[in-house]
């Protein structure tokens, strides 16, 4: 298939990456890769693809930044692997920390569209649990400017945890609700809950099955 996405997630790149969580699997036969695991395998897809070391970067780990650079593109990697993964919605449990500053709505947007400025490409790997037998994988891009969309929340405290309070709010495009933002009072993390998949690019799908699970 033709890949919309110019040069970086090229076909090649997939299939490549592809094969490499295959092989994860031979050594993790019942677990999806994620965080450091995926970000080496995207690593090497982008190698075998033909980009040179030296054009493929890792940023420091836990730094406030993009995760790859390839190229001059700013990559950050995200994955949902858990069981109670859902086909048709997101969860980004951390896109960003904001333990600093006001805890107020104008403060915590502004730090998550700050946080937004630093990306070029968000790149998710989602392991979505089938029967228990086999898990049915999407890889995807996540469009920056539909996470932009936080910018016009209206965001309401929620919960009763005493002391700083977290606070949410719906993002909406079009009088649709594509996603909501959560910003945890307990441990100062922005998250994404029930990000629309149809609203994000989907590059590519597959069914791994699991033997001996």
């Amino acid at each position: 298939m033709a890949n919309e996405h110019g040069a970086l997630f090229t076909n090649e790149f997939l299939r490549n990456l592809q094969s490499l969580v295959a092989t994860h699997h031979s050594a993790y036969p019942h677990d999806p890769p994620r965080d450091i695991f995926f970000e080496s395998l995207v690593q090497r897809a982008f190698r075998q693809s033909g980009w040179q070391d030296a054009q493929v970067v890792p940023t420091t780990r836990n730094s406030p930044q993009h995760d790859l650079l390839v190229g001059t593109r700013r990559i950050s990697l995200k994955t949902e692997t858990g069981k109670g993964t859902k086909s048709h919605l997101i969860t980004i449990t951390k896109l960003c920390t904001t333990e600093k500053g006001l805890w107020d709505e104008p403060t915590l947007i502004g730090h998550a569209l700050a946080h937004l400025s630093r990306y070029d490409h968000i790149l998710m790997l989602r392991a979505v649990w089938v029967d228990r037998v086999g898990i049915h994988y999407q890889l995807l891009e996540i469009p920056i400017p539909l996470l932009r969309l936080i910018e016009r929340v209206q965001t309401a405290p929620v919960g009763k945890r005493a002391g700083r309070q977290s606070i949410a709010g719906d993002a909406l495009q079009g009088g649709e609700k594509v996603f909501r933002v959560f910003f945890d009072g307990s441990d100062g993390k922005c998250a994404i809950r029930d990000l629309l998949v149809e609203r994000c690019h989907m590059l590519l799908e597959w069914d791994h099955r699991i033997a001996d699970i």
